[in-house]
Parts: C-alpha cells; sequence; structure tokens
C-alpha cells in the first residue's frame, strides 16, 4: 500500500475494486470506476450506497467517511458542466469540499461472481446457483459463473403467493413493496434472481425453464406479453430493494481485503413513497350507467 498496512489510499481501494471488479466486466455504455478522489488520499472510513443522491451524501458526510463506493453511476451520461446550481454538480462540489472520494461499481458488479445477484440469491437461500444470461463468448467476463442473473433452487417448494410474501419479508422494506404475477397457486421450486431492471431477461428466464423470475422495473406489456407466452411467473420488487443486499457483501470485501471500516446506507432511495393497496371485494364493481 502506498501509506501503510492500517492506511490505504484512494488508490489502494481502488486496485482492490477492480481485482474483484474489473472494468473490462461492465457494459460498453457503462460508466465505473474513480469518479472523484486525489489516488493518495488516505481510506479510514468507506460508505457503501446503491444511489449517489443529496441524502446519501449528506449521511456520508455526517459519518466522516473518507469514500463512497456506489453501485448506480453520478454522471452515466455526458453533461456540460458541473456548476453548483445543478443537481449533479451540488453533489460533486460538496464531495470535492469535504475531500470524499467516489467510485461506482455497476455493471462489472452485475456480471461477477460473486456479485449483485448472488447477494440476492442469498436472501432466499438459493442453491445449485448459475447465471441466467452468461455473458457473450467474445467477452472478457466469459465463464467461471459470471454472468447477470441467478438462478437456483429454493430451500423448499413455495406457492406464488407465499413466495411472493416471503419476498417482502427477507427483501429490504419500501412503499413499493413487492408483487407478483400468475396463478397464485403456481409452485415454485426454481427460481431466478437479478438485482435491478430485469425485463430485458424476460426470455432468459422463459428459456431456462424456471418456474419465477424476481427482479425490478417490470413493464406492462413485456410482463403481460411473457405470461401469455407460459413464461415463469413473475414477482417484482424496488429497483433499490433488489440491489441494497449487495452492500453487506461490498462492506465485507473492503474490511477483509484493506481492513478499512465500512458503513452501509439503508436509506431507501426508491423514489416511490406512497402505496396504497386495493380493497378486496367479492364481486366486481357493478356497471355504472353513463
Amino acid at each position: 500500500m502506498s501509506t501503510s498496512a492500517s492506511t490505504p489510499t484512494v488508490a489502494d481501494v481502488v486496485a482492490e475494486l477492480e481485482r474483484r471488479y474489473p472494468p473490462a466486466w461492465a457494459e460498453e455504455w457503462d460508466r465505473v470506476g474513480l469518479v472523484l478522489g486525489e489516488p493518495t488520499a488516505a481510506v479510514r472510513r468507506v460508505l457503501c450506497v446503491v444511489d449517489v443522491v443529496p441524502e446519501t451524501v449528506a449521511e456520508a458526510l455526517a459519518a466522516g467517511v473518507d469514500m463512497i463506493v456506489a453501485h448506480h453511476p453520478l454522471l452515466l451520461r455526458g453533461v456540460s458542466s458541473v456548476a453548483p446550481t445543478t443537481f449533479k454538480g451540488r453533489i460533486v462540489h460538496q464531495l470535492i469540499r469535504a475531500g470524499v472520494a467516489l467510485h461506482v461499481a455497476h455493471t462489472n458488479a452485475d456480471v461477477a461472481f460473486p456479485g449483485v445477484s448472488d447477494a440476492l440469491a442469498a436472501r432466499f437461500g438459493l442453491t445449485g446457483l448459475r447465471p441466467l444470461h452468461p455473458p457473450a463468448p467474445s467477452s472478457p467476463a466469459r465463464g467461471d459463473g459470471r454472468g447477470i442473473g441467478r438462478i437456483g433452487e429454493l430451500p423448499r417448494p413455495m406457492t406464488l403467493a407465499e413466495l411472493t410474501r416471503h419476498a417482502a419479508a427477507v427483501l429490504p422494506v419500501t412503499a413499493w413493496g413487492v408483487r407478483a404475477a400468475g396463478d397464485p397457486g403456481r409452485m415454485v421450486r426454481t427460481l431466478a434472481v437479478s438485482g435491478g431492471s430485469g425485463d430485458g431477461f424476460l426470455a432468459a428466464a422463459s428459456a431456462a425453464g424456471v418456474d419465477a423470475y424476481l427482479t425490478a422495473d417490470l413493464r406492462h406489456h413485456p410482463a403481460g406479453e411473457h405470461l401469455a407466452a407460459d413464461g415463469p411467473a413473475l414477482i417484482d420488487a424496488a429497483h433499490w430493494a433488489t440491489e441494497r443486499p449487495w452492500l453487506d457483501d461490498l462492506a465485507a470485501f473492503l474490511r477483509e481485503a484493506l481492513g478499512v471500516e465500512t458503513l452501509v446506507s439503508n436509506l431507501d432511495t426508491d423514489p416511490w413513497t406512497v402505496h396504497a393497496a386495493a380493497p378486496v371485494v367479492d364481486d366486481k364493481e357493478p356497471d355504472r350507467e353513463g
């Protein structure tokens, strides 16, 4: 290490993160790696977050951390200004003034083994894990169990209704909650999971022959067409809730690899804040005359 065995630098943290989550594994459109921070600056305390937003930045500053490791990129798309009058510019200025470094591990952490979906699979006790969507043969991430999502066996079979309630109990709590599509009585033995937005992998879940697929951000038409084609039952959770479990693994890795103090943000950054379930009625609402 650049300073001493007990005080790693930003460069040391980045080196360990890139060893576990190589930037070459990220999707071409993604923006991962060191965003802010002097490579020679000492790092004693790290905050792990899903989103870099004003609330998690305030949490980092209040905790006196030297570095934030985030899942979602702050600067995914090009910007022409980081003036403090802009949303992202204000965050950049706050972090620089406070001397807080920022590193992002996004799709390179999604595809890693262990990665984001392994932590999600662990919440359900899945065994016999394999990738839902392996990397392309030409991808640097190919092999060794890597890929988007995981498929595994539940510890015991559950109906879809029971599994949906179980998901709500084992995943971080959000106002969005958990919803499912399919026959509530369908028995589920094999479950596919994918942290974050996952309706791009509906075909992969069907091809794998799983009983159910849990992910986030499922859309109306793709979900309906998937079910109409006799695809697996669907379980839709909040985006943040499906990726938050990975932060615990990330924090444990940094503690073990570098001896830094690690904190995990439990701030719910899911944008949906109110949920109201429709009342259950025995009969359909009668038709109204115009």
